[in-house]
């Protein structure tokens, strides 16, 4: 039975009862074979090791124990590990539905591997329409856009149509003018789109996903563009694009990168609900509270007494004296979760989406690399002012 057919009943006891994980990210890896201007995890989690193919199954096995419903395969970039669709295997064969985060060089072999082990989710990075504008934002890698779009091609063609797919689009200075074109290009292939403001930190405080680049904060006299950028994608996802993303937490975007407290978490004495309802796995298979932060101790999620310990007290005290020190992030995932169990309106979007025909009627198109470089380029070629 897929997750769109009957995983859904626990997610929603998930949000029902906040105590237990709907949702968990797993750094399958650290390596990468991009450089991406906005991420450091090839640094930050450089120090330690990843978990064998079997360490995957009893974390798969465990997760289920305690009720996860979603676990998110990531990196750096999983199609690195040549077992990834043995770690996929793992996770459906215990009732949880991955999803793949990928850099977009995947190859089609790679591909038809996961597919064919069942999955049925995949995410891409796409920041932009101009391919010197993404090459640039991918670390100088001359190619990679068009590689980016020729694995969508294959995603296309090689999985079922009702796959759900998606891309991942980091909001900066670079391309703030671009996000309204990479909507209208994920929209016309059947993919959805969802946003994510770069986030800067410095050298004495290392996070996976954070840059050092300060060329990628905006400045003041930016945030009115910004306000109409993400304006007009709160009017697009009400004309039927395929924007993922909720107002609560498009607004949270513009607080954040205006540099003003967010608001997502304030239904939970303003912290987040890791490790309630989401938390991360690092790639030596540790329990993290989320990409960020790790625990004082070690919790790792293969070990037999893990659903012991998630469900004690020592492990959550540890992640509250983490998760009360925390501003916030804005890192797309564990926000939209948040939302969708504490906040109506998304709660029953999100419902739609999946359960009825939200997700049914917007399906994949099978477009040649050529024909996707098509799109792109009429979409460049009309671009309209906003």
């Amino acid at each position: 039975m897929s997750f769109f057919e009957g995983g859904l009943a626990r997610l929603a006891a998930s949000a029902f009862t906040k105590s237990s994980p709907a949702y968990v990210q797993f750094y399958v890896t650290a390596r990468c074979n991009l450089a991406c201007v906005q991420c450091n995890i090839i640094y930050a989690n450089a120090d330690v090791e990843e978990v064998t193919t079997e360490q995957c199954r009893k974390i798969a096995e465990n997760l289920a124990k305690i009720g996860t419903s979603v676990v998110l395969l990531t990196g750096g970039e999983p199609f690195v590990r040549k077992d990834l669709p043995e770690i996929c295997r793992a996770f459906l064969e215990n009732g949880i539905h991955p999803r793949i985060q990928t850099n977009g060089l995947a190859t089609r072999a790679q591909l038809e591997a996961v597919a064919k082990a069942g999955v049925r989710d995949v995410s891409i990075s796409l920041d932009s329409l101009e391919p010197g504008t993404q090459d640039a934002i991918n670390g100088g890698f001359d190619d990679s856009w068009t590689r980016a779009l020729r694995a969508m091609s294959l995603i296309n063609e090689i999985f079922p149509a009702e796959t759900f797919a998606a891309l991942g689009c980091v909001l900066s200075p670079r391309n703030i003018s671009h996000v309204v074109d990479v909507i209208r290009f994920g929209t016309e292939i059947g993919w959805w789109i969802s946003l994510v403001p770069a986030h800067v930190t410095t050298p004495s405080d290392p996070r996976n996903f954070s840059t050092y680049d300060t060329s990628l904060l905006f400045e003041p006299e930016q945030y009115e563009s910004v306000r109409g950028v993400l304006e007009q994608v709160k009017r697009m996802r009400g004309q039927g694009y395929n924007v993922y993303d909720s107002d609560e937490y498009i607004d949270d975007i513009y607080r954040y990168i205006t540099r003003q407290p967010i608001r997502w978490r304030r239904r939970n004495g303003n912290v987040c609900d890791s490790p309630n309802l989401y938390f991360a796995i690092q790639p030596n298979g540790d329990m993290s509270v989320c990409c960020d932060y790790r625990l004082p101790n070690a919790y790792p999620v293969y070990h037999q007494d893990f659903p012991q310990w998630f469900h004690g007290r020592a492990m959550f005290d540890e992640a509250l004296s983490v998760t009360q020190q925390c501003t916030g992030c804005m890192y797309g995932s564990f926000p939209e979760i948040s939302v969708s169990a504490r906040f109506f309106k998304p709660m029953m979007r999100r419902a739609q989406l999946f359960l009825l025909s939200g997700h049914a009627g917007r399906k994949l198109k099978p477009l040649s690399v050529d024909e996707m470089v098509g799109v792109a380029s009429a979409i460049r070629a009309n671009r309209k002012g906003y």
